[in-house]
């Protein structure tokens, strides 16, 4: 009798420990339709500028990634031709594969094929990465091994939802803890006075022009509101994720969770311009959505489920030569399936444990202090690497404004960002609107750094060469990348801005090679 209520009292605990890690099989769908579609959006934004970006006519050439921005262990299938014809081809590939993971259309070979091409990209131009690219990688690591194409997807074959919709697994606990490492890590970073003590991290961040939007606008006149949303920012980043793991009342803690992330996110994205990071980071959570809101949402949704099967049963039967599957359907010797889930399990801990390792050395103060460098290869190899460091320590001072100050051979003197009118240095209106979009933001503020001095001169030669393939234009005989810098000054104070020049250059028949600014 006893040894019974032991295993009883234990199997009950077990059953309490497990709560916060149990998912939805619907709500993983979701999560998988969501990733599909920012990697789909995602090629579409970079898809815009397949030369500038990926080919070696470019701002950057494959040689000089692997001179100065790659270790050892990376690789990239973009990288094998310097042609953007080929950068072409390979993301249409890639979004052909992103839109069979978004159907759920041979789900497991398209989150490998969908995984496989990310990281080939972003390691392609590692300069304009930003965080939320980290998080998107992240979400088809993890997916690779959760069943988020069991149900609301091709490979279901409109079949009945299965009979229990509830799911727990090592993948599981992966997915949240991933979710609470993000903003754990990403508060523990901030360490700077102006997050803990002062509370005008806020200020400085709506400061940055190259980043303030309209909505940033109407909060920055307000110091008082902004320390306020400064503490309330990084005790939410701290004391949120706690949430997803207290095991009573699970539904409603994940509901919090959601609302909170989803207004947090969305907030961002009014005041701040961060291209698709905020779509990331609410898409990344949709895996959380409890039953309670499934039920309600499911219905709605049951009319477009419909249209969809019978869409696709008109299409001809596809067929690939092969299929990947991790979740065995097919009867099977039960022994071998039990053995290869173990496998599986121990598989995905072993990630889990080397993802916190990292992370936990990263949150450390001091790289290298918990993590050797020759443990970090398998991080870089399969870019599980990552780092959470928005904002962090402190916020970036240094703001101010681009002038691409081009001398033609009449000796006027044109400024190219903004499409050759008359040079002039008086801070534009809004800054931000002089970025095509957020990969060149991103871009521009990489530039800036000394330990990037080398990148300087490509960008420098890239610009010069499209101004002078356009006959409209008239020809330079020097092109100057000027940096308006405007340090942020605590209270609302202003400094004139100080013209910097970062590189020189010049066509190649009238001037020496160029070099870049000290």
């Amino acid at each position: 009798m006893t040894t019974v209520r032991h295993r009883s009292f234990w199997h009950h605990l077990w059953a309490v420990a497990r709560r916060p890690f149990v998912l939805d099989l619907r709500a993983l769908a979701l999560l998988r339709m969501g990733t599909a579609a920012v990697v789909l959006l995602d090629l579409a934004i970079r898809s815009t500028d397949l030369e500038a970006h990926y080919a070696n006519m470019g701002v950057l050439p494959f040689s000089a990634v692997l001179e100065h921005a790659w270790t050892p262990y990376q690789f990239s299938l973009h990288g094998a031709s310097g042609l953007w014809q080929v950068q072409a081809v390979l993301f249409g590939l890639a979004a052909v594969v992103a839109g069979a993971l978004l159907l759920g259309y041979h789900t497991r070979l398209a989150t490998l094929a969908s995984w496989v091409l990310l990281v080939s990209l972003q390691n392609r131009n590692p300069l304009i990465g930003q965080g939320g690219d980290d998080l998107l990688r992240m979400l088809l690591f993890w997916g690779f091994f959760l069943p988020w194409g069991r149900v609301w997807s091709w490979d279901a074959g409109g079949r009945p939802l299965p009979a229990r919709l509830d799911y727990a697994s090592a993948a599981t606990v992966a997915y949240v803890v991933q979710l609470a490492l993000l903003y754990w890590c990403t508060a523990l970073l901030k360490r700077g006075p102006e997050w803990q003590h002062d509370g005008t991290a806020l200020y400085y961040a709506l400061s940055l022009d190259q980043l303030l939007l309209p909505g940033g606008r109407l909060l920055y006149p307000h110091p008082d509101l902004l320390r306020f949303l400064t503490f309330a920012t990084w005790y939410t980043e701290l004391l949120l994720p706690l949430a997803l793991f207290i095991p009573f009342g699970v539904r409603w803690w994940r509901l919090l969770v959601l609302g909170v992330l989803f207004g947090f996110h969305l907030g961002i994205s009014l005041t701040l311009f961060v291209g698709i990071f905020f779509v990331i980071n609410m898409v990344s959570v949709l895996g959380l959505l409890p039953p309670v809101a499934l039920d309600w949402l499911a219905p709605r949704l049951a009319p477009h489920a419909a249209r969809a099967r019978r869409w696709q049963a008109r299409l001809p039967p596809l067929q690939v030569p092969w299929r990947l599957r991790f979740e065995r359907t097919s009867p099977a010797v039960p022994g071998r399936v039990a053995l290869l889930r173990q496998v599986r399990e121990a598989l995905v801990v072993s990630l889990l444990f080397y993802i916190c390792w990292w992370s936990f050395d990263d949150v450390s103060g001091k790289p290298g202090r918990w993590m050797s460098e020759p443990t970090r290869w398998f991080g870089y190899l399969f870019r599980i690497d990552q780092h959470w460091g928005m904002f962090a320590p402190a916020v970036f001072k240094d703001d101010g404004w681009y002038v691409l100050e081009g001398t033609t051979t009449t000796g006027r003197v044109l400024d190219l960002n903004r499409g050759g009118a008359p040079v002039t240095y008086a801070k534009p209106a809004a800054i931000v609107s002089l970025f095509k979009n957020d990969r060149w933001r991103k871009y521009s503020e990489n530039y800036l750094f000394v330990s990037n001095a080398w990148m300087r001169p490509y960008y420098c030669n890239y610009l010069l060469r499209i101004w002078q393939q356009n006959p409209a234009h008239p020809p330079l005989r020097h092109l100057a990348v000027v940096y308006m810098k405007e340090v942020s000054q605590p209270n609302y104070q202003v400094l004139p801005a100080t013209r910097e020049i970062l590189c020189d250059c010049a066509p190649p028949e009238s001037a020496p090679t160029p070099t870049p600014a000290p």
